[in-house]
């Protein structure tokens, strides 16, 4: 059983590994989408929200200030679910479909990030407070 909540933050976490990449050095797309859902400076929002994903992302892999790591996935994920996949104001049907489950995959790993807050790492971490 020790190796569950690791197993478990390397699944929670290489999502937003892989974003936080994207985000950061092949940003140009998302910065196209970010301006269209109203970002205000989506090209400097852009990046800079890479950067909180991939150090959160980098935090709950290692278990190593987990807390801290969550809290910064937990900052993104809320305000770019409401800008980002607000479906309810959404006429196109498909587009209405995929924004939707894009934001309650978003909200479910919003609670993800919510109960390692709480809970922290658990073993095999490098935090001392497991």
């Amino acid at each position: 059983m020790r190796y569950v909540p690791l197993t478990g933050r390397i699944l929670f976490a290489a999502i937003f590994m892989m974003a936080g990449f994207e985000h950061i050095f092949s940003n140009a797309p998302l910065v196209a989408f970010a301006q269209q859902s109203g970002v205000p400076l989506a090209s400097l929002a852009v990046p800079i929200t890479g950067i909180m994903i991939l150090l959160g992302s980098i935090s709950i892999l290692l278990g190593y200030k987990v807390k801290f790591g969550a809290a910064l996935i937990f900052i993104f994920l809320i305000p770019t679910s409401f800008m980002m996949h607000n479906f309810w104001a959404m006429t196109d049907p498909m587009a209405k479909q995929i924004n939707m489950l894009m934001f309650m995959k978003n909200m479910s790993m919003s609670g993800g990030a919510l109960i390692l807050f709480y809970f922290g790492s658990g073993p095999l971490s490098m935090d001392k407070n497991k």
